[in-house]
């Protein structure tokens, strides 16, 4: 797990950096089109004021703060509205043919957070004033990494991360030869054939050795590795275990297996630690996919480099 560089997000956060960033657009507009008055109205502030209002009575109990705190969400769903409403009449004398050369990228702009605040605003009406229930994969949770995804993976004091699932895949000897960043969050047991097609091509045949955490268990996964000649298969059953699954995973190839599962969990950690795959600072999807590409290579080039050193 890669984290996305954004602060944990809020719908009056998301509401309120829509109508700045709306309005900020909007300003550049001004110097393109003739007008003035509510065309070019800045609404930034009354948007400030309101999600410092929800945040405030966010930690408020009672029923009647309840009813303050949705009464403050109404009114700045009205106030994002307003900005949306006069963004689309900007885009669309931007859009007129006299203008469309020199304004064409700030029409594209204005366009592409239309549709994000849009989205936010669709997700706050549900899930406060509906008292819907939102599925994370519905959800946006930064108008600027809009590819951010919710990841929640149960650990303590950290039950929601934001970023990306990376999935990593080691050889012996602590190379990383392979990585993907996934969408969503994605099951472990379904990246299990993909590793292994991707080491064949790397490598011209399978793995002697396959070890991986609980997650990536299934029966398929275990006949999938036989099937392809695979000769041991080192994937714990999660749950309940017969008697016969527990001996089968006291053998002594199964214990070793794990204890090189366990050296890949240590080494993600350095690479965590050491800021190879620590929290990406760059911009966007491609930028975060750069980032964690980056990052494998610097810690594959330290792994050999130390052992180099060793000799």
């Amino acid at each position: 797990m890669v984290e996305a560089n954004i602060p944990h997000p809020t719908d009056s956060t998301l509401l309120s950096d829509g109508v700045r960033v709306l309005s900020r657009l909007v300003g550049r507009a001004k110097g393109i089109l003739e007008g003035t008055g509510e065309l070019f109205r800045d609404r930034s502030r009354s948007a400030k004021r309101l999600a410092r209002r929800i945040d405030e009575g966010a930690r408020r109990r009672g029923g009647e703060a309840k009813e303050a705190l949705k009464d403050a969400y109404e009114q700045l769903i009205r106030v994002v509205k307003a900005s949306l409403k006069q963004a689309g009449k900007v885009r669309e004398m931007l859009q007129s043919e006299e203008r469309r050369g020199a304004s064409a990228s700030l029409t594209d702009e204005l366009e592409r957070f239309e549709e994000m605040v849009e989205r936010v605003v669709d997700q706050t009406e549900r899930r406060v004033l509906k008292g819907e229930s939102v599925k994370a994969a519905e959800k946006l949770v930064s108008l600027f990494e809009p590819h951010t995804s919710i990841i929640r993976r149960g650990k303590a004091g950290k039950e929601t991360e934001y970023g990306h699932k990376v999935w990593l895949e080691e050889t012996e000897g602590g190379i990383i030869s392979g990585y993907r960043v996934l969408e969503g969050n994605p099951a472990d047991q379904d990246q299990l054939l993909p590793a292994l097609e991707h080491h064949e091509e790397s490598f011209g045949k399978p793995p002697r050795l396959v070890a991986a955490d609980r997650g990536v268990y299934s029966p398929d996964n275990e006949r999938e590795c036989r099937k392809r000649g695979i000769e041991q298969a080192c994937l714990p059953k999660p749950g309940k275990k017969s008697e016969r699954r527990r001996e089968y995973e006291r053998q002594g190839w199964f214990r070793r297996g794990m204890r090189f599962r366990a050296g890949i969990e240590g080494r993600i950690s350095v690479c965590k630690r050491r800021g190879y795959l620590g929290r990406c600072r760059d911009k966007g999807e491609e930028g975060f996919g750069g980032w964690v590409g980056w990052g494998v290579l610097c810690a594959n080039l330290s792994t050999i480099a130390r052992t180099m050193a060793s000799r």
